[in-house]
């Protein structure tokens, strides 16, 4: 909502673009490998990753102009690397506040400042703040300038249909209708998936009772860019804020609501201004400040049992519905595009059987779960669900007050990629290691010359080896190799010694890892990789 006398997207600090429905209409029947549904930040990351590997796809969005209102604004350190690899991260730097430090309080005192893992050796910080109307933009800027990406705004889906060897869409825009026959199809439109209701499927899961108001405001606040939660506030005695800088002088606050609080007269634009009027005052703010957007939202976890329905596979908030503490909704989505992407690349060029389409459900839904249990560990903190959660929660702050460890408990827990230890297509480690990272962990990051060992990856799989001459061997094989120094800071931070080689998925996941590796072990792990490749 926005407050009164401002249509829906007239906004403080963002111009939104409009886009007109397709106008050459001679094409829009042809088939097509990839089907994407929903333009939000999941779907122009899916068309992008898909592109990066030479696909095409059409990508389809009901509205005229992006998702306006307060969405999300915190995008972690891996995102950034997934940016990164699609050549879209730059405007994202330039734009964003990034930051590594939180504080919560209680009562008016500080009780914890948790800092979260960083080095000279990271390229990207820990998190970044940036509103999702600039995540959209920048994203549709680089898929604006991709020839392989045909991006159809005002286009709906109304009908889906299965193929023998694809689907086949009803898609309707103020021109008319048309049907599309696309191989695969990518769900990536939202919560209220339109796709996910043509199916007949639905989220099941768990709903919190806490509700929050979501209020952006405008103002000269000098306070840096980090993440504040206050608990039992004097301006809200029993509530939880969490306060975030934005850039253009935005500031996200998130007030809970009281147990009986009736959420109509909550949400009025006078009931808004005095609530943050309060906790400006709370946080010690005088100045001016301009009301921007409020909406009110609660937490739930929610989630398909299977990612895939045929040749269906939904990504983002259409396969499931996080609580937002602890930032992962947006990124658990972007993870998504990014990992069924090179697979369903891979698929369509022959290079790998529909099998490897298998592995996205275990591993995505894998990291849904995971997030699961530590958003909900967050969320019953900050909105204790029962009596006595909220009892168990009080005593913590109280101690806190005069012992500092249990501040702790107040730490909303850094959100890192999702290990795919189980994954079908992740071999088992290897037992002689002592440290680094295992496979199906994320790559971790290293100065390698002037720049960053992920400076250094290939498009698709890469092996890291330490001055073995094992690439010799392997010239045959569709991989980058990366030679790196023993004794460098990536040997280091990889465990390795000159026989150990790492073999790198294209979502910047370790696939297998070697401490004495062989040739006929790497092409083993890469075809076991492809879910035993090539059909």
């Amino acid at each position: 909502m926005r407050p009164a006398g401002r249509a829906d997207t007239d906004s403080l600090y963002f111009t939104y673009p409009h886009f007109d429905p397709p106008a050459d209409r001679s094409k829009l029947s042809a088939p097509v490998p990839v089907a994407i549904v929903g333009a939000g930040p999941v779907g122009l990351t899916a068309a992008l990753a898909l592109a990066r590997e030479g696909v095409p796809s059409v990508l389809l969005d009901a509205k005229a102009t992006f998702n306006d209102g307060s969405r999300a604004i915190c995008v972690a350190r891996q995102s950034y690397h997934i940016l990164d690899r699609l050549g879209a991260v730059a405007p994202f730097l330039e734009k964003s506040l990034g930051w590594t430090t939180g504080r919560s309080f209680y009562r008016g005192r500080q009780i914890l400042e948790f800092r979260m893992p960083d080095s000279p050796r990271e390229k990207f910080r820990p998190m970044y703040n940036i509103e999702q109307q600039y995540i959209e933009q920048f994203l549709w800027d680089a898929v604006a300038r991709e020839p392989l990406i045909d991006a159809r705004w005002q286009s709906r889906v109304t009908g889906l249909e299965d193929l023998a060897d694809g689907v086949s869409l009803t898609v309707e825009d103020p021109f008319g209708s048309y049907h599309l026959k696309a191989d695969w199809l990518l769900a990536a439109d939202g919560a209220r998936s339109t796709i996910r209701g043509l199916r007949g499927l639905r989220l099941k899961g768990e709903n919190f009772e806490g509700r929050y108001v979501i209020a952006d405001v405008q103002m000269a606040h000098d306070y840096p860019t980090i993440r504040r939660a206050l608990f039992d506030p004097d301006c809200r005695r029993g509530g939880t804020i969490l306060v975030h800088r934005q850039p253009d002088n935005i500031w996200r606050i998130d007030y809970q609501l009281r147990d009986g609080e009736d959420e109509k007269e909550a949400v009025r634009e006078e009931t808004v201004r005095a609530s943050v009027a309060a906790v400006l005052d709370e946080i010690g703010y005088s100045g001016p400040w301009e009301l921007e957007w409020w909406s009110v939202y609660s937490a739930n976890t929610l989630a398909l049992d299977d990612y895939r329905d045929g040749r269906v596979f939904f990504i983002g908030d259409s396969a499931h519905i996080v609580p937002i503490f602890g930032v992962r909704g947006l990124n658990n989505g972007l993870a998504d595009a990014h990992n069924i992407a090179w697979k369903l690349a891979r698929v369509l060029q022959g290079k790998a059987g529909e099998a490897l389409l298998d592995s996205y459900t275990p591993e995505r839904r894998g990291a849904t779960l995971d997030v699961f249990t530590n958003a909900s560990r967050s969320a019953r903190f900050m909105t204790p669900p029962t009596a006595g959660w909220q009892l168990m929660r009080d005593a913590a702050l109280n101690l806190a007050l005069s012992h500092p460890f249990a501040g702790a408990l107040a730490n909303p827990r850094q959100m890192t990629p999702y290990t795919y230890a189980d994954s079908p297509i992740v071999a088992g480690d290897d037992p002689e290691f002592d440290g680094g990272p295992s496979p199906g962990a994320a790559l971790p990051e290293a100065r390698a010359g002037d720049g960053f060992l992920s400076d250094l990856l290939g498009p698709g799989f890469t092996l890291i080896t330490f001055g073995s001459d094992l690439a010799a061997t392997l010239e045959d094989l569709d991989i980058t190799h990366v030679d790196l120094q023993p004794g460098s800071e990536a040997a280091e931070v990889l465990a390795a010694k000159p026989t150990t080689a790492y073999l790198v998925r294209p979502d910047l996941h370790i696939a297998a890892r070697w401490y004495d590796a062989r040739p006929e072990g790497i092409r083993q792990a890469l075809t076991h990789s492809l879910a035993g490749g090539a059909e």
